[in-house]
């Protein structure tokens, strides 16, 4: 089973950045798609990013532009550069492994920002 642990939330003011990590000890990043995620408050989960194992990128509209996710294959780290950060991106960010590498998630990491 693939476990997760997310690192790199905090709280930003709005135009800042942030990069999160996200690595496991069986995650292996050149098999293994990785998507990011996030929930707001009261509201539901929503995808952000993919980064597949040939390194191919997807975005939602929402974070296109401002958030880069990249990965460093000697240590199978998935980050996720977040810049031009604005309100709406407060939320607790997740990383989730694709279904065919078992579907993990980590356990979170919160982003606030605010001024």
């Amino acid at each position: 089973q693939v476990q997760l642990v997310e690192s790199g939330g905090g709280l930003v003011q709005p135009g800042g950045s942030l990069r999160l990590s996200c690595t496991g000890p069986r995650f292996r990043s050149n098999v293994c798609g990785m998507n990011w995620y996030r929930q707001a408050a009261g509201k539901q989960r929503e995808w952000v990013s993919y980064i597949g194992p040939d390194a191919v990128t997807t975005y939602a509209d929402s974070v296109k532009g401002r958030f880069t996710v990249s990965k460093d294959p000697l240590t199978d780290t998935v980050y996720l550069q977040m810049n031009d950060l604005k309100p709406e991106d407060t939320a607790m960010y997740y990383c989730k492994t694709t279904i065919s590498c078992g579907n993990a998630w980590g356990q979170g990491t919160q982003v606030t920002v605010s001024s």
